[in-house]
């Protein structure tokens, strides 16, 4: 997304300049509290990131978050063994 910028230039000129939105912030996919280890970055910008930059090096890594994690994987044992 990009976004209109009028900047004025010492001689009165106006000009208009396209300015880069950053994305949203990348949220849980349970609580939907905001996910950390997450860059706010374009898709563009994130590729060229080192591939441990990216997202947290965990099972669900950047799309749930460690509390619900957890839970998810209590949950899963008790199924199993409970």
């Amino acid at each position: 997304m990009m976004l209109r910028v009028k900047k004025r230039t010492p001689t009165g000129k106006v000009f208009i300049h396209l300015k880069k939105r950053k994305p949203r912030i990348a949220r849980c996919a349970i609580c939907k509290k905001p996910l950390h280890a997450v860059p706010r970055k374009t898709p563009s910008e994130t590729r060229k990131l080192p591939k441990t930059k990216r997202r947290p090096e965990r099972a669900y890594g950047g799309y749930l978050c460690s509390n619900c994690l957890k839970e998810l994987l209590r949950e899963g044992i008790r199924k199993r063994f409970g």
